[in-house]
């Protein structure tokens, strides 16, 4: 049986903005088990950036609780939250996701160094999947929309994490480009990751294992 590596359960989360509250999520259940893809698509405001920031504590839910490999991440101190995303998760977000005064190879390195792990040879795989072992040594700032979405997305895997979420990591590149970013999130399922995708790409969300579609914060 597939191990189960994500866990979220009845999850809500709102905001305040002005007298209105707003809620981003409400009452969301998704649970993910290994090697397994699921696309979240849903329109602007709908929630998808709202449910990866909680699965990767980056965010705390209102209600409801989040587990990641049978661990919980759900109100726990930043350094337990830290080691859970640094050990067990990768995390494209849909910007951020590089030091800007880092090469392509050093924030690598750095992702690595957070996890514990120490793997020049897997720098070089890595690089090489995402075709851009000619920008190791470029600064981000140098980058392409296209390389530095691919850069984002080899960092992320730096640490060969169990656990993928990507926010919109298609999202400013041409086709080309998308279609060999998907080429390394299906590799990643194959290799046994859960692959968690915000999307609003639809040829990412149709090669998906499944798809939870989200509205005003609930899942339809």
């Amino acid at each position: 049986m597939t191990a189960e590596l994500v866990r979220a359960s009845s999850l809500y989360r709102f905001f305040h903005t002005g007298d209105e509250e707003v809620f981003a999520l409400r009452g969301v259940d998704l649970v993910v088990t290994g090697g397994e893809f699921v696309a979240i698509t849903g329109p602007s405001g709908s929630g998808k950036s709202t449910i990866l920031a909680c699965l990767a504590g980056l965010d705390e839910p209102d209600g409801g609780y989040v587990e990641v490999t049978g661990q919980r991440m759900t109100r726990r101190s930043e350094s337990v939250k830290a080691r859970l995303r640094a050990q067990r998760m990768g995390i494209v977000l849909e910007s951020g996701n590089l030091l800007s005064h880092l090469t392509v190879v050093e924030n690598i390195r750095l992702q690595q160094h957070l996890a514990k792990v120490a793997d020049k040879s897997a720098i070089h795989a890595l690089l090489h999947s995402v075709g851009l072992s000619h920008r190791a040594t470029a600064l981000p700032a140098t980058l392409s929309g296209g390389e530095a979405a691919r850069a984002a997305l080899a960092v992320a895997l730096a640490a060969g994490p169990s656990i993928l979420l990507c926010d919109e990591p298609t999202g400013e590149i041409d086709a080309t480009t998308e279609a060999s970013v998907l080429a390394v999130l299906k590799a990643q399922q194959d290799k046994g990751t859960a692959v968690i995708v915000a999307t609003h790409s639809a040829p990412l969300a149709a090669r998906a294992d499944r798809i939870l579609h989200l509205n005003a914060g609930r899942v339809q």
